[in-house]
């Protein structure tokens, strides 16, 4: 039977082997069940996480005041402030990573969350390491490049930054219009987010480049017949588009 961090049993049994980082990276968990918290919390720290704890959103604002956070993991549900929330009140390029984990596994819950900024959204029960898989996965994608990226694979593409031009492993390409163009970049930027016709419909304009409205769709369609069979962006209705999968960065 697989642990889950709902069971109230010994998750730390879970743990895969792990060397302790040498600086881990601070990570808040913030759930109204102190035994949950309990246990998610010695779980990472387990896997070489340096984690604190929080029981609502005053407690983890007191936390983030004395020294910030690389991640957040937060339950919706909590008394006070719930966890919507505070996603939607950390806004801004400084503000940590966030993964929801919550009881509220409907999918009008999860694309809210996503909406609203959140990272990435697990629903309980979970299992543990999936959770630090998720965990890890946030880390490096908010990890501040170090050199200059040329190219993101995801899946059997990748797109040439310079070029602007989508590539396959067999060597063949297909050029993008500017608008296509930024528009994939902004969905690869945010990769797993929901993104608003308007949040694209800013990305797409450029010096030169005229798109207006409904306009999103019919560059988004043309991508998507450009992508093929392994189109990854999918249509979420009345709130806009994402990208599933999570490129990978190529540098020189």
């Amino acid at each position: 039977m697989v642990a889950t961090l709902d069971s109230r049993t010994a998750v730390r049994s879970a743990a895969a082997p792990s060397a302790v980082l040498a600086d881990p990276a601070r990570v808040i968990v913030v759930d109204d069940d102190p035994e949950l918290r309990t246990l998610i919390a010695g779980f990472l720290r387990d896997n070489g996480l340096n984690v604190e704890t929080a029981a609502d959103a005053v407690e983890l604002g007191a936390l983030l005041d004395a020294g910030g956070a690389a991640l957040l993991i937060l339950d919706v549900m909590m008394p006070g402030e719930d966890g919507l929330s505070v996603v939607r009140r950390l806004q801004g390029a400084n503000r940590p990573g966030i993964i929801i984990l919550s009881a509220m596994g409907d999918d009008t819950d999860r694309i809210a969350g996503l909406e609203l900024g959140a990272d990435d959204y697990l629903a309980k029960p979970c299992n543990p390491r999936e959770l630090l898989a998720r965990v890890r996965s946030v880390l490096r994608r908010r990890a501040s490049p170090t050199t200059t990226v040329q190219a993101r694979r995801f899946g059997e593409w990748t797109l040439n930054i310079v070029t602007r031009r989508l590539g396959l492993g067999n060597g063949s390409e297909v050029p993008l219009t500017d608008a296509e163009f930024r528009v994939l970049t902004a969905l690869l930027d945010r990769p797993q987010s929901v993104l608003s016709r308007d949040q694209l419909l800013d990305a797409a304009r450029g010096e030169g480049v005229e798109i207006f409205d409904r306009a999103i769709d019919v560059t988004v369609s043309r991508l998507r017949r450009k992508l093929g069979p392994s189109d990854p962006i999918r249509t979420i209705r009345n709130l806009g588009y994402m990208v599933t999968l999570i490129p990978e960065p190529i540098v020189p």
